[in-house]
């Protein structure tokens, strides 16, 4: 048995046709999809456009879920919609669902609204699809036309333009908008002006409104604002067009020349880089070399000075030393400032500095800034010292030799500094070749001290006092910068009452040297004691040398023996320049003794007659007195010859003056680059 429950279907007045049959007509025959589901997501009606787009027939669908019937490509978003809806009791509108028919990607857009029972529950789905392939395909249309467009306006370097005779443009240019992203409202007038770079709107808008003034050719080049917001370089070009004598209207173009300008930057930047970086080779290559000429810490520093200087412009440079046994930083030039809160010249590791952070940290110390500066030294005396400095930045680099701390570099600018770099390479580099500068001029300088000390000790105290002979001697070091070498004299009481005068020359700088001056003058006061004779002492220094110095060891010496009670004196000379004759009147003259050979060449020793007449002084040099890098020994032998015959007679009776003489006239104008030793024997006038 059965009931109908069926509804009659409602007229709509003036038409004989219900409203059901009006509606299952439009759902059948319109060209939109329609279907209804239960809460079960089961089809409960479909009509024929929906089910062929799921490839069905109405039979197929009907009582059956979308994932029984369709693959699950379609049928699980479907369902998941489906339920969706029933779920939350809300429609969802315009669902776009993309179809493969028949080899042909057709697009649909659908709908899908809840069905509510007499209570308000949700007991079924309703679907409306409508299809917008046509439309999404002229869209697809629009947008690839609109890429190709822009593409087209990208890939072009030509922008054209056209304004009205008063020069505001009143015709739209799709291209210049395309580049800037105004809008025709923004554009047209002297819009255009706004989105030129304000750095160059005003010189462009001038140049624009004087051509339009004159009618003459507007031709400027500027940057334009893109719609990314970021800038391009144009040459803008406009002509005027006139007609019957009159400008009707202007037409230009722009053409991007962004390719262009940045390869002419990057040209420029290139070329400032590449003279950039030969100039810090060619510095670098200079304080090398000048650094390798620097023979003692002093000249080290005047050479970090001037490299800190001439460089990178550092208003100050200061160099310090480690004392590793005390753990603390000398600064060994006069290179920081003297203002409140300044570090000291000594300052202990521990103890927060540019210099100290540099020794500490092993790496390039960097404050730009005094904020920097305040930032990472954190202690309360940099705020002392920034408020009475005039330093605005600060450079510390470590002095590191073989992995050894030295000291570091201290640079600092009376200006905020950005340190690029390459300078920091180049300061890096610089510093390592100090640092190897300062090891070596250390090294130097101890073995100077030593040699030095050694040398002195081994040179007389006093020279002997007797009645009839007044000695006289200078002992002159080389330069600081000079190893010392190997000079010496000396004046000794023979056991028979005669004296003895030494003076002698080992070839060669350093310790070595000053070690060989002792050992022959030990040989030779040795060999004097025994035999005194200068021919017996000369032989026996030959000996000597054969068998126990070096054959490239090279040593002059000049030995006297005089009897101050007779006068009567001997000389012997081994390779030694001849001694200086002196006379109140007269020339100067120098011995004609035979200078004969370098010690340890034995070939037979022989000794002359020396006679110093009353009131006349000889004196015994090396050849530091005559012969240095740009002054021969013949040369030397002869201004010496000249210089003592001009000395006026109360300097040549007095043998201290007249060294003195000596030294300061053969001296002057020359760099002394070997020791200078002179012994001077005067026979008083009353001597008899």
């Amino acid at each position: 048995m059965s009931t109908d429950t069926s509804v009659p279907y409602p007229q709509v007045s003036g038409l004989d046709t219900p409203d059901s049959a009006l509606l299952e007509t439009l759902l059948t025959e319109a060209p939109i999809g329609f279907a209804f589901f239960d809460a079960e997501l089961q089809y409960l009606r479909v009509n024929k456009t929906l089910a062929e787009i799921h490839g069905l027939s109405i039979s197929q669908a009907i009582g059956r879920r979308p994932t029984e019937v369709l693959p699950p490509e379609f049928a699980e978003p479907i369902e998941a919609v489906l339920q969706e809806v029933v779920d939350t009791d809300r429609p969802i509108l315009d669902a776009d669902f993309p179809v493969d028919t028949a080899g042909l990607q057709r697009y649909w857009l659908s709908s899908w609204f809840p069905a509510h029972d007499q209570e308000g529950r949700v007991f079924g789905v309703a679907v409306l699809a409508v299809e917008v392939t046509e439309r999404r395909r002229a869209d697809e249309a629009i947008r690839r036309s609109e890429e190709r467009y822009r593409s087209l306006v990208e890939a072009t370097a030509q922008v054209v333009w056209v304004t009205d005779p008063a020069g505001q443009a009143h015709v739209d240019s799709p291209e210049w908008r395309a580049i800037t992203g105004q809008t025709p409202e923004e554009y047209l007038g002297s819009g255009w002006l706004d989105a030129v770079h304000p750095e160059d709107r005003e010189r462009t808008e001038r140049a624009w409104w004087e051509a339009v003034r004159t009618g003459s050719i507007f031709d400027a080049s500027y940057r334009v604002r893109t719609r990314s917001g970021g800038y391009r370089h144009y040459d803008g070009r406009a002509v005027p067009i006139a007609r019957d004598g009159e400008i009707v209207e202007w037409v230009g173009a722009n053409t991007d020349v962004t390719a262009q300008r940045e390869a002419e930057e990057m040209r420029g930047r290139l070329t400032e880089q590449l003279s950039a970086a030969a100039l810090r080779t060619a510095r670098l290559q200079q304080a090398t070399s000048m650094l390798a000429e620097a023979i003692t810490v002093e000249q080290v520093v005047e050479v970090i000075t001037e490299v800190g200087r001439s460089a990178i412009g550092a208003d100050r440079s200061a160099v310090a030393l480690l004392d590793p046994d005390k753990l603390v930083l000398r600064v060994v030039n006069d290179g920081l400032p003297t203002s409140p809160g300044a570090p000291p010249e000594v300052t202990p590791l521990e103890h927060p500095s540019v210099l100290t952070m540099a020794v500490r940290e092993r790496k390039p110390f960097l404050a730009e800034t005094p904020e920097s500066l305040r930032d990472q030294l954190g202690v309360p005396e940099v705020d002392l010292f920034l408020e009475h400095t005039d330093e605005r930045s600060w450079i510390g680099l470590p002095l590191l030799a073989a992995g050894t701390s030295l000291g570091a570099l201290r640079f600092a600018f009376n200006r905020p500094r950005h340190i690029l770099e390459e300078e920091r390479v180049f300061l890096e580099a610089l510093a390592g070749q100090c640092a190897l500068a300062v090891e070596r001029a250390t090294l130097f300088e101890r073995e100077h001290r030593t040699a030095e000390t050694l040398q002195r000790s081994l040179l007389p105290d006093r020279l002997p006092q007797l009645p009839g002979v007044i000695l006289s001697a200078r002992y002159l070091p080389a330069a600081r910068n000079v190893q010392v070498g190997g000079d010496w004299y000396d004046a000794f009481m023979l056991p028979d009452g005669r004296l003895a005068l030494a003076v002698g020359d080992v070839m060669g700088k350093g310790v070595r040297a000053a070690a060989g001056m002792g050992r022959v003058r030990n040989a030779l006061r040795a060999l004097a004691l025994t035999d005194p004779r200068p021919a017996a002492v000369l032989a026996g220094l030959d000996r000597l040398f054969a068998a126990t110095e070096q054959e490239e060891q090279v040593t002059t010496v000049t030995y006297i023996v005089i009897d101050p009670a007779t006068g009567e004196s001997l000389c012997g000379n081994a390779g030694h320049p001849p001694a200086l004759h002196v006379a109140p009147e007269g020339p100067s003259t120098l011995s004609q003794i035979e200078a004969g050979t370098p010690l340890g060449i034995q070939s037979g020793r022989t000794q002359r007659s020396f006679v110093v007449a009353p009131s006349n002084t000889a004196v015994i040099y090396s050849d530091g007195l005559v012969e240095n890098r740009k002054r021969g020994l013949d040369a030397g032998l002869e201004e010496l010859v000249a210089v003592a015959t001009e000395a006026p007679p109360e300097v040549v009776t007095n043998p201290e003056t007249l060294l003195d003489y000596l030294v300061d006239r053969m001296l002057a104008g020359y760099e002394q680059d070997d020791d200078v030793t002179l012994l001077a024997l005067h026979v008083p006038r009353t001597s008899g």
